[in-house]
């Protein structure tokens, strides 16, 4: 594991996640709007997009250990139109700030529908910004033979749906058995429809996340046989995703996704029959096992850092 990276790690994993979270929760709003009404998706919604801010700040702060001086930011900032690095942080920044703004208009319903569309419109497109930016930073590097290759921007974007949708799966789940704890219900209608939401929304979770998963699980040796055959640069890169981690990275990847394909799709088929438990913990215990191999494979990414020439 790459240890010295570690605040570049947690910073791109995490703020990819966020940004992959709040897309399916818009995805939700769109699409289940079609069918649910606007004040049970909003019920179910809600508080997992408040969710999404904390994670999105703490990724932030752990990145700015990695420039030793946090006053650096604000030289970085300054060259917006040349650097990827500065667009990172700018889109970092729009995307943090326009969630909160529509995080907070959202929650306690504030102004008309239209501007709080159009505020997550704004937001959706900057944390784009944010994902295409901090692939740009290792794919422009011409010296690194690893980095300057079409799997940094599919692995980034993967990682992005993948996360986010288990996230948000998760995050419903969570917000569903605590509200069993604490003992609330909603009348039978809002209850049923809710209900209904919910597994439909897991549904699509699941087919997303696989589909998500899978990709990377077919990407990563056509990358691997692409970059053995670059010579001792490569080989040496390559060398980086071989190992005791690179398979655990490879058996938790292909594990979450078939949790996923096994089981949640079938609990969210009979949720009320089986009741909520059991899906609950699915959801959980796949957003943790995935989360934890894009962590390794970050970190793996990191590692296969080795550049041609000086």
């Amino acid at each position: 594991m790459n240890v010295h990276e570690l605040p570049m790690i947690l910073f791109t994993v995490i703020s990819q996640m966020s940004v992959g979270a709040f897309l399916m929760l818009g995805l939700l709003q769109v699409l289940g709007r079609r069918k649910y009404s606007g004040a049970t998706i909003d019920r179910l919604a809600d508080p997992a997009l408040l969710a999404i801010g904390p994670a999105l700040v703490f990724g932030l702060a752990v990145s700015m250990f990695h420039m030793n001086d946090v006053t650096n930011t604000l030289n970085v900032i300054r060259h917006v139109g040349s650097s990827w690095l500065s667009r990172e942080i700018a889109f970092g920044m729009a995307f943090a700030g326009l969630g909160f703004v529509f995080a907070l208009l959202q929650w306690r319903k504030i102004g008309p529908p239209a501007l709080r569309q159009v505020l997550a419109l704004l937001t959706a497109l900057a944390g784009i910004g944010l994902v295409w930016s901090q692939a740009m930073i290792y794919y422009t590097l011409v010296t690194v033979p690893a980095w300057n290759s079409w799997f940094t921007i599919v692995q980034f974007f993967a990682t992005t749906v993948l996360l986010g949708a288990l996230a948000v799966g998760a995050a419903f789940m969570g917000w569903i058995m605590w509200n069993r704890r604490a003992g609330k219900q909603l009348p039978g209608k809002e209850r049923a429809e809710l209900v209904s939401l919910t597994e439909d929304s897991l549904k699509a979770v699941s087919v997303i996340a696989i589909v998500a998963g899978s990709v990377l699980l077919v990407v990563t040796p056509v990358f691997l046989s692409q970059l053995s055959g670059l010579g001792a640069v490569g080989a040496a890169s390559a060398a980086a995703y071989s190992g005791v981690w690179f398979v655990v990275r490879l058996v938790l990847l292909a594990f979450g996704t078939a949790l996923l394909a096994l089981f949640m799709y079938y609990y969210a088929s009979s949720a009320q029959r089986l009741g909520p438990r059991p899906l609950a913990v699915v959801a959980t215990v796949a957003f943790v096992v995935v989360l934890g191999s894009e962590l390794i494979g970050r970190s793996m990414f990191y590692d296969s850092m080795t550049r041609i020439g000086m």
